[in-house]
């Protein structure tokens, strides 16, 4: 229990991620950062994994950069403001990992907290979680993307709200603005998402995720008509893979399906 990051499996085909800071409200640090996204690679690699989720223990999700490695940015010479931050790997590497990345915000969601959770890719969050950007009342920008993908999520007035003013809203308004897709009581809203993500590797061709996954991060600042026609060329592909067979299969015999892992080629 003493690792910053826990590592559970709760259920059948799903990894559960803990961020384990909770007496900082999982402030973000470089410890915390290294083993975040060590732990989603090892997912990633582990073929009994199909989707993955993300929460915090305690009270909070992850309430921002560790004051006292903001603190000691001024102080640091020599170290940049993202290191020592604890920024660490790029930000993004959360939407290139190849399975399903479910987000549980249980608490508080600020800062580079709500990075983690806009770089995943489904949010649910409990009832009451307070999440706010924080940048600009910390005098900094709108860090790590953020800057590219709040407007894809909200629309860019809703986007420039936020930033700008760095106010606090609850889980309630973010499910109406489109940043989380539901809201949970609060003992209800990682079982849920476990739930969910069960359902999700039982149920759904891990080939056919990771391929969504990379169409739909991919394709967000695409034309139309090139992503119309790649999708065609996938489509090719995928009638060609045996999980296209077993999908059917299963189907017609009312049985669940028995899918490959994720095709490295695809």
């Amino acid at each position: 229990m003493s690792d910053v990051v826990l590592l559970d499996h709760p259920a059948p085909g799903v990894a559960l991620l803990t961020l384990n800071r909770p007496e900082r409200l999982n402030a973000w640090n470089g410890e915390l950062a290294a083993r975040y996204f060590e732990l989603l690679d090892q997912c990633a690699a582990d073929d009994h994994v199909k989707v993955i989720v993300v929460t915090g223990a305690g009270r909070g999700f992850c309430a921002g950069a560790d004051m006292d490695a903001l603190q000691s940015i001024g102080n640091s010479a020599g170290a940049s403001g993202s290191e020592a931050a604890g920024g660490g790997p790029a930000q993004y590497r959360t939407t290139l990992i190849p399975k399903p990345v479910i987000c549980a915000v249980n608490g508080a969601c600020a800062g580079i907290g709500m990075v983690q959770a806009l770089m995943c890719d489904i949010r649910f969050a409990a009832e009451g979680a307070k999440f706010t950007t924080a940048f600009a009342r910390r005098g900094l920008i709108a860090e790590y993307g953020m800057s590219w993908v709040l407007p894809r999520l909200v629309g860019t007035a809703r986007a420039l709200d936020l930033l700008m003013s760095g106010r606090v809203f609850l889980a309630e308004e973010a499910a109406r603005m489109g940043v989380v897709n539901e809201v949970l009581p609060p003992d209800q809203l990682v079982q849920h998402a476990i739930d969910y993500a069960e359902d999700m590797a039982a149920n759904a061709s891990p080939t056919s995720m990771a391929v969504m996954k990379r169409q739909v991060w991919n394709d967000w600042g695409r034309p139309l008509v090139p992503a119309h026609d790649d999708a065609i060329e996938l489509m090719k592909a995928s009638l060609r893979r045996p999980d296209f067979k077993e999908g059917v299969a299963s189907y017609l015999q009312k049985r669940p399906p028995a899918f490959n892992g994720v095709d490295p080629g695809a």
